[in-house]
């Protein structure tokens, strides 16, 4: 099963890597867009997001719209090499330069899980049954649970997405895939 998943996320890194930022951030648009219509997400008053890498759906402006919108804006911190904590983000006043070069989240501390209504998870590769294959660190995986009541939503780019995925039974689905 491992064997088949890193060599999936290779593929994946291979295939991300034909395009430029430039337009890895326009084909983030449709898809930030559709987000935006949800109705999970246009009813949520709190929304776990994730500020994108430079080779993820861009989300820099959602997260800044959201947050104007007066929804509670929570982004993830890793704090080690199993756990990342939740933050409640403001503005961009509320980021820093992380270890690896990552913008990360510098505001309160966020624990009430429960409270989240929407989870908007990125991922290396998600298949049409909502499973995901996210970088390998678990991150995700080991956190998700907590936040029980949310409704995943995975995001990706079209040509990230598989018919299946490989899945261990320790894997968290989303409820949905843009």
């Amino acid at each position: 099963m491992n064997e088949q998943k890193k060599a999936l996320r290779k593929h994946i890194r291979e295939l991300k890597r034909q395009f430029t930022a430039e337009k890895l951030t326009e084909l983030s648009l449709p898809i930030m867009s559709e987000l935006m219509t949800l109705p999970e997400v246009q009813t949520a008053d709190i929304i776990l997001m994730y500020y994108s890498l430079p080779d993820e759906v861009d989300t820099h402006k959602t997260v800044n719209i959201l947050a104007n919108m007066g929804k509670t804006v929570l982004l993830p911190r890793v704090i080690d090499n199993e756990n990342m904590e939740i933050r409640i983000y403001h503005n961009h006043n509320d980021l820093e330069k992380g270890s690896f070069g990552i913008m990360e989240p510098t505001g309160p501390l966020f624990i009430d899980y429960d409270k989240i209504n929407v989870a908007v998870v990125p991922g290396m590769s998600f298949d049409t049954a909502g499973h995901r294959l996210g970088r390998g660190k678990g991150y995700y995986d080991r956190f998700l649970p907590k936040a029980c009541n949310a409704y995943k939503i995975g995001v990706c780019f079209n040509f990230q997405k598989q018919e299946i995925i490989p899945t261990d039974e320790h894997d968290i689905t989303v409820d949905y895939v843009i």
